[in-house]
């Protein structure tokens, strides 16, 4: 019987001896989603989305849409979105823990004129908004003081020229980027430093083209300039792909496991930063095969790399734990912005691994591991961090004792079904 992990709260999971699923089909990309849906409900017409999986982080940024005036409901697989016609004013938008619903819809709630407040739950209201925040408020947006929850926002945004810091969170970037396709006239977005996490900017101007959006990027200048328009102009349907940040964790299980693990449904193609975790096992020594039915990555010891985590910074605790069993001296730099997840990842992975015993040391932006044959096991804390979460049972399988991690419920935020999924 499958465990409703959105209900429980305080969950202690036990793995040992276990054996991953040989075959896997990969879930619903949690970033492609957020981006349809927002898309879908400021468009034109009705949208039907594939999206065979939901999680906490999706659900919230539908049921937030929902609260700005759109109709979002779910029929089977399928998300089917009514786009907002009028926006709600006065709406309390519960964005949960995800940070990439509060983020998106925060500039996007301006730009509605929704005068609106944001709730937000664990570490959320504690994770930083500048220089977001300073930049709506430059622009007649009057918001509540950062760190309180609910956030309340009042005005509206309007066309014009607009600079952002390029480096802080691409999530920034993105909710400008939803937000001024929906200002009606020519705006500019000009990128002060080298951006990062690109891979993601580049996943938001895919999805805004899909639905008309008239954006175009000057290279040289790092600027954007978007012509705002009433509504976008939506397709009938749409398929969400599959999602390469959650299915690195069982490309990692076939390369460190005990038996070859397939993983279906990944498009080698896609915007998706985190196929990187592809690229990354093969300079590792993964043996991986892929074929037009799937990916499969055999069982081999790993080698130590030097790991350059600015593009791919949700890949870092499942590269760690990979990396905890590999011959050599790994080393993940620039990933400071680890600490201001939902936990802070570089503390929280090299405490994880290390009660498993494993040789691991922080960093100011990301930690050395230096690669034992084995791990020993013990007892870890999720932090409430869905990626310590699975990433510490992806250890479970180089572990020669058990693994007992608390909070297990934090997988509900990206990957309900991931313990099911995981083992046979």
């Amino acid at each position: 019987m499958k465990r409703d992990y959105k209900k429980d709260k305080n969950v202690d999971k036990i793995f040992k001896n276990a054996r991953v699923k040989s075959e896997i089909r990969a879930i619903s990309s949690k970033s492609e989603a957020h981006r349809y849906l927002i898309c879908s409900a400021l468009g034109d017409k009705n949208v039907s989305l594939l999206c065979t999986d939901t999680n906490a982080d999706i659900d919230a940024t539908a049921a937030c849409l929902n609260a700005l005036g759109a109709n979002i409901t779910r029929d089977g697989e399928h998300f089917i979105i009514e786009p907002i016609n009028t926006a709600n004013t006065g709406a309390m938008l519960d964005c949960n823990e995800s940070g990439s619903t509060l983020r998106f819809l925060l500039p996007l709630a301006a730009a509605l004129g929704a005068d609106c407040s944001f709730i937000m739950r664990g570490r959320l209201a504690f994770r930083p908004l500048s220089p977001l925040y300073e930049l709506l408020i430059s622009n007649g947006i009057t918001l509540g003081a950062q760190g309180t929850s609910p956030l309340s926002i009042k005005g509206k945004l309007k066309s014009g020229s607009y600079s952002l810091a390029a480096n802080i969170s691409s999530q920034f970037i993105s909710g400008m980027l939803f937000a001024l396709s929906i200002c009606e006239g020519e705006s500019t977005l000009r990128l002060e430093g080298k951006l990062e996490s690109a891979p993601y900017v580049e996943m938001t101007l895919d999805a805004l083209n899909e639905f008309g959006a008239d954006i175009n990027f000057d290279i040289e200048s790092q600027t954007y300039t978007i012509i705002g328009k009433d509504k976008l102009t939506s397709p009938r349907d749409l398929t969400v792909g599959g999602d390469w940040s959650n299915a690195a964790f069982f490309l990692a299980a076939g390369a460190i496991g005990q038996n070859k693990v397939t993983v279906l449904g990944l498009d080698k193609n896609s915007r998706q930063g985190d196929r990187e975790m592809l690229e990354i096992l093969k300079k590792m020594g993964a043996h991986i095969e892929i074929a037009d039915g799937g990916i499969t990555v055999f069982p081999s010891r790993p080698c130590a790399v030097d790991i350059d985590a600015a593009q791919i910074p949700d890949l870092v605790p499942v590269l760690a734990t990979v990396a905890s069993v590999a011959e050599g001296k790994t080393r993940i730099f620039n990933a400071s912005r680890l600490r201001l997840k939902e936990s802070d990842r570089i503390e929280s992975v090299c405490n994880m691994l290390s009660n498993l015993g494993a040789d691991i040391t922080p960093t100011s932006d990301g930690m050395v591991i230096v690669g034992k044959p084995r791990l020993v096991g013990g007892a870890v804390d999720s932090y409430n961090d869905h990626r310590i979460a699975m990433s510490a049972a992806i250890a479970s399988l180089v572990c020669d004792g058990e693994v007992k991690i608390s909070r297990f419920e934090a997988i509900s935020k990206s990957y309900p079904a991931f313990a099911e999924n995981f083992t046979e």
